[in-house]
């Protein structure tokens, strides 16, 4: 019998198992996929997430990948330019893209390291009820055989596609559907030693410096752009990308191309319910957001945080876990509502000409630039600090 079963290890999955295992409660841990293997994602993580990487002692392993240091910031806009050092948070003078191959690995071994047991190229397939609560899960092997685990609460981490949301049938408490669609490839010969962010109509772009000399280019555009196939979708793709950022024509035309495409069309904005009886769904799981604002890995970090907070001792007790389950669905609510509305409306892809002159008010003012940049990260307002 286990405390804890985690459902998904990637981002959300091992960092909640690290978490709780160092509490030292009995958790294992079942992917799907066999580590290490990447999966889509944008990379970026902002200043607090790093900072937690710090906190949890694996910032020099992730380090250590090669992923530089992203201290600057850029942000353009038509006739706008807004430019400086990102904001000091904590241990982190900037933000990091790691590829996830590298992170995920990184923070599953750091669960194991703390007595979670890790099981890759294992499948949920249903669960486990006891007196209408889930007491654990079925599950396929990576041979092909069939087992099963018992446990007194069991955590999705498995992305937006859910597979615990789906069988305890985890209602949405919101769905404002899918806005856009991201593609993005990784190139050679990028200048550049920060985070860069374009912004035009139609059309949003970030350039994201990651490991082994590749810059990660992400073109967002709008789900409803016409004539969007997988053929036509390279030559949307560097259109979008000029769209976002005309001043970008030069560098690409000097870059190579160092992988294929991927095209992600399936970008939902959603809360689920977040927890039941013996059951919860932390990061993609209970809450997804499009990745126009790259808070994924960031919210998976700080959700992991706080299920683990507010769980704390109270595995043990039926009637406390549950009081501990509804107190974190309340604060995640709570938190995570603002931002989500503020990722909705970056996420049409439509500034305005107002939103865009006020910015440009601001653009020689170095106190105004960095409240742009603490807001791009999610940070609270107010002077650069470096104790978090």
């Amino acid at each position: 019998m286990y405390d804890v079963i985690v459902v998904g290890g990637r981002c959300a999955g091992a960092a909640t198992a690290l978490l709780l295992a160092r509490r030292g409660l009995r958790v294992l841990v079942l992917e799907r996929a066999r580590f290490p293997s990447d999966t889509l994602s944008t990379l970026y993580i902002h200043q607090p997430g790093v900072d937690r990487l710090a906190r949890w002692g694996v910032l020099e392993e992730v380090r250590a990948t090669g992923c530089p240091p992203l201290e600057r910031v850029s942000f353009r806009a038509p006739g706008l330019l807004l430019t400086g050092p990102a904001p000091v948070w904590g241990a982190a003078t900037g933000g990091l893209a790691p590829r996830r191959y590298a992170l995920d690995a990184i923070l599953a071994r750091a669960a194991a390291r703390a007595g979670a047991e890790f099981r890759d190229g294992c499948s949920v397939t249903g669960l486990l009820w006891e007196g209408g609560a889930v007491a654990g899960v079925r599950y396929t092997t990576p041979r092909g055989g069939a087992d099963r685990a018992r446990a007194r609460l069991v955590v999705g981490a498995d992305g937006r596609h859910s597979t615990v949301a789906r069988l305890v049938g985890a209602p949405y408490l919101r769905d404002d559907g899918r806005l856009t669609v991201a593609l993005y490839t990784y190139w050679s010969g990028l200048p550049g030693d920060g985070l860069g962010l374009y912004s035009g109509q139609g059309a949003g772009a970030a350039l994201v410096p990651t490991q082994d000399g590749l810059t990660l280019v992400n073109v967002q555009l709008p789900r409803a752009t016409a004539g969007l196939t997988r053929e036509s979708a390279p030559r949307a793709y560097l259109a979008g990308a000029l769209r976002a950022c005309p001043e970008l024509a030069e560098p690409l035309a000097a870059a190579r191309q160092e992988d294929r495409l991927f095209r992600c069309t399936d970008l939902p904005n959603f809360f689920r319910r977040a927890h039941g009886p013996g059951w919860a769904l932390v990061g993609d799981a209970g809450h997804h957001k499009d990745p126009c604002g790259a808070q994924g890995i960031g919210d998976a970090f700080a959700q992991a945080e706080l299920l683990a907070g507010c769980l704390a001792d109270a595995v043990d007790d039926p009637g406390l876990t549950a009081k501990a389950l509804r107190r974190y669905a309340e604060e995640r609510d709570r938190r995570w509502t603002p931002p989500y509305e503020s990722n909705l409306a970056f996420a049409r892809l439509t500034p305005t000409e107002e939103h865009l002159e006020v910015l440009r008010r601001g653009e020689t003012d170095p106190l105004f630039r960095d409240r742009f940049f603490r807001a791009l990260a999610g940070l609270p307002d107010g002077e650069p600090t470096a104790g978090g």
